[in-house]
């Protein structure tokens, strides 16, 4: 059965066969196109890939690593619940380099010996070194088979990466808790420094006082050893010349002893007695004067240890407070003897008296007393000299004592200022210290591993799938399936009908009669290729309708356009047609091509249609606009169309006459 359609460079009538065939044009190129590219990583265990795994693991804290098995077994096992990956064999380097040869495997991931010893490098102690696996293809791979094993080691590795970050972090973050707790004992121990410190430097400011009386105290005890020194050697000159008297005394005695009635002997005895009485009352009291000497210095010395004078002053003064109990004892001796001496001259003095009237026995007992007496003076004459030298060593010491003094005032201020200072410093420490625990952060391990996870991957891109094609690829394909329909339906179909010349019909008249059965078949072209997308997506209900009304409309708009061009170019018309789809193929692809292509493909009839499916099944704006474009490029192409038939629509006799038959 034929139809009433002129064939395109045939006058072969057009049969439903043929229309059939053109109408199911774009189904098949649609079908095609998205059975073989939609979602392809849906179909990755189609690919065979090869791991050849030569790490050798490493040991740390006596525990085995090994990474290379780990990132071997996250290949094999894929990412997450995705189900879809590639088949993947695990091999050696042989075996892998020949399947890449014969085309057995369309990729081979080799691990390096050093992986697991690179990817644990950056432990303390170690050399920081990037990890890193080589990924091989052969040179005749597929364009897209290159992308899908990069994409799957990629995600493989940086899984496994940040797990390694993970951890390192976590050990990280735990390592701020621990420096935080220690800063703060740090700042504890500096607290009680400082209070200490503090303490002491309130201590050292009453040293110098208390260094300054010390001074006073050992200037006026060297003043009062002196004066000691010379009172003691007057005594010890008198008590000399007693013992000397007291000497010739017991001469005269004998003398007396042979002279019972000599008046110069009662005389000298009397005055030796006086000189003995003399002796004793002032021996007694020097004896009191260096005792009280004695006890001063030993409460100067009972101080010198809590008023924080040097040792060696403190052993000084002990030194002195001995020497003037000792100079204390040798004159309590002294005033004794002076006394025993004294007691001995007055009754000798009063026997001398008697003797005139006694024996030259008794006169002889005298002189023997008298001798004694002057052994004792000569004693206290000696132990006086010894005092006086004790009281003169004594007040050497203490004016060494003044001079000490005054060096430990002067040092005590120092040091106050000195321990203030560490005091002060020592506080500010401790602020500091405080300061820095309570701004290290604290993690418990639960913390410290949440807060790693999200640091080793800390940003995520949400609504982005897997797809190496994305949303656009239904809307390109359905395209691109439209615009060769309406390539091949003006390849089968006559664009301007050749009765042109000769009909009385209006041109538009004309027009429209080329266009309307290409545009019906445009318009079921787009349902059908609407269906077949469809099947293979499964698109909302709302969606698929503006998807498919927008096929229609791309079908009749596609319809027009390949009829102007044919109409106007001819045969160089559908070459143009063919120039177009590539076009849209390539600029629609990705987004890195030249700006000239992408600048023609915006002026192209298929960039409206492209534009408004990709906003039908997506969340872009822009349908409105598409059906307005598809809408004036139908008028614009049906236009140009009405004005190739007008054209056609004349001629000339020369013309005519060679298309007249030859006989007429």
């Amino acid at each position: 059965m034929t139809l009433p359609i002129e064939r395109a460079r045939s006058k072969r009538p057009v049969t439903w066969l043929t229309i059939i065939g053109v109408l199911m044009l774009p189904v098949v190129i649609g079908g095609i196109l998205v059975a073989a590219l939609y979602n392809p990583t849906d179909r990755l265990d189609a690919l065979n890939a090869a791991i050849v795994n030569d790490d050798e693991p490493v040991t740390i804290d006596d525990q085995l690593v090994p990474l290379g098995r780990q990132l071997t077994a996250g290949l094999v096992e894929g990412a997450g619940d995705d189900t879809s990956n590639l088949t993947w064999t695990i091999s050696n380097a042989d075996d892998a380099a020949s399947g890449l040869a014969d085309g057995t495997y369309a990729a081979v991931v080799t691990i390096p010996e050093n992986f697991s010893a690179a990817a644990t490098s950056t432990a303390p102690g170690g050399t920081p070194e990037r990890a890193t696996i080589e990924v091989t293809t052969p040179p005749d791979s597929l364009v897209v088979d290159d992308a899908i094993t990069a994409q799957v080691t990629q995600t493989a590795t940086s899984v496994l990466g940040e797990q390694l970050s993970s951890t390192y972090l976590e050990n990280v973050f735990l390592g701020f808790t621990d420096l935080g707790t220690q800063l703060g004992t740090a700042a504890d121990g500096a607290a009680q420094l400082a209070d200490g410190a503090q303490q002491a430097a309130d201590g050292a400011a009453e040293l110098p006082g208390g260094a300054s009386q010390l001074a006073s105290g050992a200037t006026e005890l060297a003043t009062g050893a002196d004066s000691l020194g010379s009172g003691l050697d007057t005594i010890a000159d008198g008590t000399s010349a007693s013992a000397s008297g007291a000497g010739q005394l017991a001469d005269g005695l004998r003398d007396a002893a042979a002279g019972v009635d000599n008046q110069d002997l009662v005389a000298a005895a009397q005055a030796t007695s006086t000189y003995a009485d003399s002796a004793a009352t002032e021996t007694a009291d020097l004896a009191a004067s260096v005792g009280g000497l004695a006890q001063t210095l030993g409460g100067l010395q009972a101080q010198c240890a809590t008023s924080g004078a040097s040792a060696e002053f403190c052993a000084s003064l002990g030194g002195a407070t001995a020497a003037a109990g000792t100079a204390a004892g040798d004159a309590v001796t002294a005033a004794t003897s002076a006394g025993t001496a004294s007691g001995y001259a007055t009754p000798t003095a009063d026997g001398i008296a008697q003797l005139t009237s006694q024996s030259s026995a008794g006169l002889l007992t005298a002189a023997g007393k008298t001798d004694e007496l002057a052994a004792g003076l000569s004693q206290l004459a000696d132990g006086t000299a010894q005092s006086a030298d004790g009281a003169r060593a004594l007040g050497s010491g203490a004016s060494q004592l003044s001079d000490g003094a005054d060096q430990l005032s002067s040092g005590s201020a120092t040091l106050a200022t000195g321990v203030q200072s560490l005091a002060d410093g020592t506080d500010d420490l401790a602020t500091g210290l405080r300061t820095a625990s309570q701004s290290v952060p604290s993690y418990t391990d639960a913390e410290a591993q949440s807060l790693a996870s999200v640091v080793a991957d800390p940003v995520a891109a949400e609504g982005s799938g897997d797809s190496l094609f994305g949303a656009s690829a239904v809307p390109l394909l359905a395209t691109l399936a439209l615009w060769f329909g309406g390539l091949g339906t003006f390849v089968a179909l006559q664009a301007v009908s050749r009765r042109a010349l000769t009909s009385r019909a209006p041109s538009a008249l004309l027009a429209l009669r080329g266009f309307a059965p290409a545009a019906a078949l445009g318009a079921l072209q787009g349902v059908l290729v609407a269906v077949v997308v469809q099947l293979a997506a499964s698109y909302d209900v709302g969606q698929w309708f503006t998807f498919a009304g927008l096929c229609v409309g791309a079908g009749i708009a596609f319809a027009a356009v390949n009829q102007a061009l044919v109409a106007v170019l001819g045969g160089a018309g559908r070459w143009i047609s063919a120039l177009i789809g590539v076009l849209a193929v390539a600029t629609g692809v990705v987004s890195t091509v030249p700006g000239v292509l992408s600048e023609v493909a915006g002026l192209m009839p298929t960039s409206p249609a492209y534009n408004g499916m990709v906003a039908a099944l997506t969340a872009a704006d822009g349908v409105g606009a598409a059906v307005v474009g598809l809408a004036v490029w139908a008028v614009l192409a049906f236009a140009a169309t009405t004005i190739a038939v007008a054209r056609r629509r004349t001629t000339s006799v020369r013309a005519l006459l060679r298309s007249a038959p030859a006989g007429a």
